[in-house]
């Protein structure tokens, strides 16, 4: 049978305990995953074929017996319900736990195996260049031994391995930087045509005075095409009435001068800075700007959907509790709720204690809060079904006795 038609395994459970057994051409239970095997005495069975060439039925009956690759342990609360297979804690064995890691790794079981899995972010990557699952993914993707990835060594004592370019670009990594662009000794590299602390050269800081030349409102002197000496505004201005003697006079954080001059922003949209600090038009309609950390009145942000943020619901940080058992946080339409995880459910109908039951192991609430499988058969509940196999033969029955 197929494990999700939940229906059929309902009807023939409780066939099965109004009969003590129950005829169907669905194998269940010991068969459970695999796909339904029919039953025929011949091939060309039709309205005149004999008796003997008709389909027959096999008759199944509760089983407390776990069909393959499920288990109980000592530590189960119910029969069967540990899969072997899929099981962190009991990972092809009862009580053989998968590693915890070291943080730059997720555990897994699959088949039965532990399998690790490296963590990365948006600019490193980790390797288990090793192979040692002890220490986890021991090596970051910048080592200069393992650059981008395991194995791949830079020689070049003047290109050592680098992020290529700014947080949260994605650039990867590389022996070297790009032309116009230094490390300065760190693992990331530098824009140096731009930069007012490194232009043209690490450590080459320019004279924000420009060595006493003129000097006006809010600019200053700072690197420009790698040389320094040239005349920039200060931090979120701009000079936009091209008239040296007032300086740098506009705000670019104003929705008619959103980050330059004339970028206006559209209507129900307002200038503010997104989480990389840059004066951006926020937001478009349905989403609301959540300031992630403010200085003054000056907040950085992003727009979030008060709708269904889970961590901003119906209000900027109002965040969903996750404390129950069986649940999941889920906001809807502004409103906080309590969603039950698969495999659970909330049976008592009480929110202080969550998703109280395993409906995928529970014999009691096997499927559905009060489908209970043959309790006198100790009949096993495996993924939300009641667990049966092929009913003795009659004369097997009567040998029995």
């Amino acid at each position: 049978m197929r494990p999700s038609n939940l229906v059929v395994a309902v009807m023939i459970a409780t066939l099965a305990l109004a009969w003590g057994c129950t005829r169907s051409d669905e194998r269940l239970g010991l068969e459970i995953g695999r796909p339904p095997s029919a039953q025929f005495g011949g091939v060309d069975a039709g309205p005149d074929a004999e008796p003997s060439a008709t389909r027959e039925l096999v008759s199944y009956c509760p089983s407390n017996k776990c069909p393959p690759g499920f288990t109980t342990c000592p530590t189960s609360r119910f029969p069967c319900d540990v899969n072997l297979r899929l099981d962190v804690n009991n990972c092809g064995a009862c009580g053989s736990a998968c590693p915890t890691g070291t943080g730059f790794e997720t555990f897994t079981c699959l088949d039965g195996a532990c399998a690790m899995q490296c963590r990365s972010t948006s600019d490193v990557e980790r390797f288990d260049c090793d192979g040692l699952a002890d220490n986890g993914c021991e090596t970051s993707s910048y080592d200069n031994n393992h650059c981008g990835a395991c194995g791949n060594k830079c020689t070049d004592p003047a290109k050592p391995c680098a992020i290529q370019g700014p947080v949260g670009t994605n650039a990867g990594v590389a022996c070297g930087c790009p032309d116009g662009m230094l490390s300065c000794g760190t693992t990331r590299c530098r824009d140096l045509q731009n930069r007012d602390t490194d232009c043209g050269a690490c450590g080459n800081r320019c004279d924000p005075t420009g060595n006493g030349a003129p000097s006006y409102p809010n600019a200053y002197y700072g690197c420009m095409a790698g040389a320094c000496g040239a005349l920039k505004c200060n931090a979120n201005l701009a000079n936009c009435d091209n008239d040296l003697s007032n300086g740098c006079e506009t705000s670019i954080l104003t929705n008619d001068n959103c980050g330059a001059c004339g970028i206006v922003c559209p209507d129900g949209q307002a200038c503010r800075l997104d989480w990389e600090q840059r004066p951006t038009c926020m937001c478009p309609p349905g989403l609301t700007f959540c300031p992630l950390s403010c200085a003054g009145d000056l907040c950085k942000g992003e727009c979030i959907d008060l709708r269904s943020d889970a961590d901003n619901c119906g209000a900027c940080g109002v965040v969903c509790s996750t404390n129950l058992a069986g649940t999941r946080k889920t906001c809807d339409y502004g409103a906080c709720a309590m969603r039950c995880n698969e495999g659970r459910a909330d049976c008592n109908h009480s929110q202080v204690d969550g998703c109280e039951v395993d409906t995928a192991s529970d014999p009691r609430n096997c499927g559905a809060c009060g489908h209970t499988c043959d309790a006198v058969a100790g009949q096993a509940c495996v993924n939300g079904l009641c667990v049966v196999e092929p009913c003795a033969p009659p004369d097997a029955e009567e040998a029995a006795r």
